[in-house]
């Protein structure tokens, strides 16, 4: 991943941290496409709401996360015998699987080839691969087959940024480095679209042309962070318009994130800072880490139930979806406290899933009270914190038929003066998060958004 565990080495260095919120250029093609098809491509994803992230590489093996090669400058041939050690003797892909689900996940996305250019999947141009290190796998092949079994969707990560290319960093001046760097994205890009059936989604990152040399250019024997405002002067390209052909030729259901300078079907937003604000007009994604690193580190505890329940709630409160990451072992097993605590959310999600899956965010704009969200005359109102004796929002311009709390338990609700007041003592309140469901008149789609002002949050 670009940003979230190497920003503060890429800041240290003076080198461009990458874009939190998503403002990728590439969604601004979209249009060209019948909003219908679009549409309908990404229905299932919406529904969905809550995916599972794998970085899975030989990165494991240092435990250092997953920037451990460029942040420490271990030599290419160096690092590259970090293969030896790559055996993965008693990895299982079904373990993955099975962890998604109990944790509430709908779909996965696994690096099939990250930053440093190892890749999880035979490639005839390239030797540096899983099939051909110690373990002689297929990894992308064991984890398509798994995650399909589990009934879950399938995604893929992907890299066209190799650090073992000079052509990453100085693309015109070693453009016979980049032209190789190309050709192998168009190659494996072409193997992982083919060789695997149906992909439900395809997650490039590091691969825009704004991002050559770290997003700078180089000034005599100086590098220079180039403005945002300011049009890249590299010449070289990566031929995306080719890779977008081909992706659609052959997956043409597959989703597009926004971050490889082709049309894009949802943009990401990278790291707990980044969450943002509500956004339903532009279909978006929420990834972080459950713990540490994207890549293995053996010593970082995942984070606890709460900070993930209030978080997927705050992301699917503002319409997007929450990808959460782990870092699998060497040998491709998940730390037995992450694995644990994704059952933890499964057991929330089981008790109060109807609110998460197949919703949409609003019609109650985020506050300090929480978040809402809605399916067809259903709304949910998330309080995450109470800061008096009742919750007060304004009331919709339809009927309220009825108030209850989901899963039961006592309530006061009453109308008054254009808002709407809940109550519930104390001592019955949610800790982790205090949903009341509200049945209307009409659906929920065809209110207004209803900001939440600050006076009428908590009572």
């Amino acid at each position: 991943m670009l940003g979230l565990a190497s920003a503060s080495v890429l800041a240290a260095a003076d080198l461009p941290v990458p874009a939190t919120v998503g403002e990728n250029r590439a969604t601004r093609d979209t249009a060209a496409e019948a909003a219908e098809v679009r549409e309908a491509r990404i229905a299932w994803w919406r529904e969905a709401r809550f995916g599972l992230f794998i970085h899975f590489g030989l990165y494991a093996i240092p435990g250092r996360g997953e920037w451990v090669q460029w942040n420490e400058q271990i030599p290419v041939e160096e690092y590259a015998r970090l293969a030896d050690q790559f055996t993965l003797r008693d990895f299982d892909a079904g373990a993955w699987a099975e962890t998604a689900r109990a944790a509430g996940m709908r779909y996965t996305v696994l690096t099939a080839r990250h930053h440093d250019g190892f890749a999880l999947f035979a490639d005839e141009g390239n030797a540096f691969t899983s099939v051909a290190s110690a373990a002689r796998r297929d990894v992308v092949g064991d984890y398509v087959a798994a995650v399909r079994a589990a009934g879950l969707r399938v995604g893929l990560y992907y890299s066209p940024m190799d650090w073992r290319f000079p052509g990453y960093i100085m693309p015109d001046l070693q453009r016979a480095s980049a032209e190789a760097m190309r050709d192998q994205y168009h190659r494996q890009m072409d193997a992982l679209l083919s060789r695997y059936g149906k992909l439900d989604v395809v997650w490039f990152d590091g691969g825009e042309n704004g991002w050559l040399s770290f997003g700078g250019e180089w000034k005599g024997a100086r590098w220079e962070k180039r403005p945002a405002a300011q049009a890249s002067r590299i010449r070289f390209d990566w031929g995306h318009d080719e890779v977008y052909r081909r992706l659609r030729e052959l997956q043409p259901d597959a989703l597009i994130n926004g971050r490889a300078d082709m049309p894009a079907d949802f943009h990401s937003r990278e790291g707990d800072g980044a969450l943002g604000d509500f956004d339903n007009q532009t279909p978006w994604e929420l990834c972080t880490t459950l713990a540490g690193a994207w890549g293995y580190q053996p010593d970082k505890e995942p984070k606890s139930l709460r900070d993930c329940v209030r978080l997927l709630v705050k992301v699917v409160g503002r319409d997007g979806n929450l990808l959460l990451n782990v870092g699998p072992a060497p040998d491709g097993r998940i730390a037995p406290a992450q694995v644990a605590r994704l059952r933890e959310i499964g057991d929330w999600l089981g008790r109060h899933g109807e609110s998460i899956y197949g919703t949409r965010g609003g019609p109650f704009l985020p506050g300090d009270y929480g978040v809402s969200t809605h399916r067809d005359r259903t709304v949910y109102v998330h309080v995450l914190d109470w800061t008096g004796e009742s919750l007060r929002l304004p009331a919709p311009p339809c009927r309220v038929l009825r108030a209850s709390r989901l899963g039961g338990g006592a309530v006061e609700f009453r109308e008054s003066e254009g808002a709407l007041e809940f109550a519930v003592p104390a001592a019955e309140r949610d800790e982790l998060d205090t949903i009341f469901v509200l049945e209307l008149d009409r659906a929920a789609a065809e209110l207004p958004l209803l900001p939440v002002p600050a006076s009428d949050r908590n009572g």
